[in-house]
Order: C-alpha cells, then structure tokens, then sequence
C-alpha cells in the first residue's frame, strides 16, 4: 500500500475538506476519521476493561493497563489535592487516548491514497483546528469549573479582577493572570494543530519527493510520527492538569490548603 504513495500528487489543505453533507451539515474528511478514532478508542477501552474484570490478561491488555495506570499515577503526582485528582483524572485520561488514537490514524500506510471525490478521506482530527479549540474550551471550561468550586465564585472572580485603586498591582497581575487564561487555551489548541498538520504534510512531501522508494523512506519518518503523536497526546493531558491545578490555587496556596482546618485539641487532651 505505501507504493500507492508514489503515484500521488501533491494535495494539502489546512482546512478540513467536505466529503459529503447530511441535512445540511457538511460531513468532512477530519469528522469521519474522528469518529473512527472515536470507535477504536472505545473498543481499546471496552476490551481491556473488560479482560480486566474477568482477570483475563494477555500482552496487549497488559499494555493498557500499564499505559493507564502510568497516566494515574501522573495525575496524582501533578495535583496534590487527591480528591480533585480523582474527579479530573477521567477526562484527562479520555483525552490522551483519543487523541493519541486519532493523530496516530492519520499516520496510516495508504495516506492521502483513499480518496472519495478528489478528497482524501484520511484526515487526522488532531489536523483540524475546530477539534482542537474544542477541547481547549473544554479543558480551560473544566479548570474554572473546579476554580469556582474550590475558591467560589467571587474567591476567583478575584483572580483576574481587582480594585486598580486600592491594588494596582495586584489589578494588573490580574489582567496578567486573564491574558494567561485566554493564551493557555490558545497554545493548547495550536500546539496540537501545528504538529498534527505538519505531520502529515510532511509524510505527503516525504512521499511524493521518494516517489517509488517511499517503501523504504517512509516507515521511519512513520515511526517518528508515532513517538511525535505520544508526546502529544501526554503534553495536552499533563497541561489538563496543571491548568486545573493551576485554577484552583489562589495566590500561591496549594490546592489541599482550602480544606477545612482541622479542630484545635483542648488544652486536657
């Protein structure tokens, strides 16, 4: 199949490409092989849980296992707060894996080679700019989510807004801190974009410059991708935590500072 490489011309588009439309909405190349990721990140999941519960193991859900509870053992690590590391350890864990799955998709033998009306229809959704904005907001939603939870909403309202009179400094670290919020999010959608679409504009190039020998060049710019797309997938779950762990601190203080303080003993016991 990577010899089809060789007969492909040149094609890249930084938008995602309509394949066809349902009622209306526009079906693109980026949403289908989205919801096959989707499907195989499921089924991955589905089948380890499953093997795991009946204590049947084999060497591939041995791998899974291992890859989630490495992934735990980070969200522990990254937010001291055990409670809050529970509660955000599921979306981040989702988040690795089905965007791991989806950038590693678009690095298929055959890419750009299956096409449905002049379309390729292999398109990693890591590769689309709406896919990755998503689950910025997502992320950045989540993490002012706990924040009002943990410090209310005027403890973080307070954040970002302070009396320019009474604080001018603390006002303008707060603007600071506002700015930061809006540029956390953006870098995490960007960053994914950047690297997904540059991978594979550079598979397509390595492709076409190789022509017939891409057989022999291409499985290592392939394996490179793969390592890119793990590096990835586990730089926006890590941020996923410290942008929440990050939110639920005011001032300084460690999220587990904001439990209650325990009683005093009396001065008999």
């Amino acid at each position: 199949m990577i010899n089809q490489l060789a007969a492909i011309d040149l094609h890249i588009s930084i938008a995602s490409e309509t394949l066809f439309t349902i009622y209306g909405i526009a079906i693109t190349n980026a949403v289908v092989t989205g919801l096959l990721g989707l499907v195989i990140a499921f089924g991955i999941l589905w089948y380890a849980a499953s093997k795991v519960r009946r204590g049947k193991y084999n060497r591939f859900v041995g791998l899974v296992q291992w890859v989630f509870e490495g992934l735990l053992k980070s969200v522990y690590d990254i937010i001291p707060d055990k409670k809050l590391a529970k509660k955000i350890a599921p979306l981040a864990i989702t988040i690795f894996f089905f965007v791991l799955i989806n950038y590693w998709l678009s690095i298929l033998p055959g890419l750009d080679s299956i096409v449905y009306h002049g379309i390729p229809v292999i398109r990693s959704l890591a590769a689309d700019l709406n896919f990755t904005l998503a689950i910025a907001i997502i992320t950045m939603v989540t993490a002012q989510i706990y924040a009002i939870k943990y410090l209310t909403a005027l403890g973080n309202a307070h954040r970002y807004f302070r009396n320019p009179i009474k604080d001018p400094i603390g006002s303008f670290e707060g603007i600071l801190e506002l700015v930061g919020e809006v540029s956390r999010g953006s870098a995490l959608a960007l960053r994914l974009f950047g690297n997904a679409f540059a991978g594979e504009v550079l598979l397509i190039v390595i492709a076409v410059l190789t022509s017939y020998f891409s057989s022999v060049v291409l499985p290592f710019f392939m394996a490179f991708e793969l390592f890119i797309g793990l590096i990835q997938a586990y730089v926006f779950f890590a941020l996923t935590l410290i942008f929440t762990s990050l939110a639920v601190t005011s001032h300084g203080d460690s999220p587990t500072d904001h439990s209650p303080a325990p009683k005093a003993q009396s001065a008999g016991s």
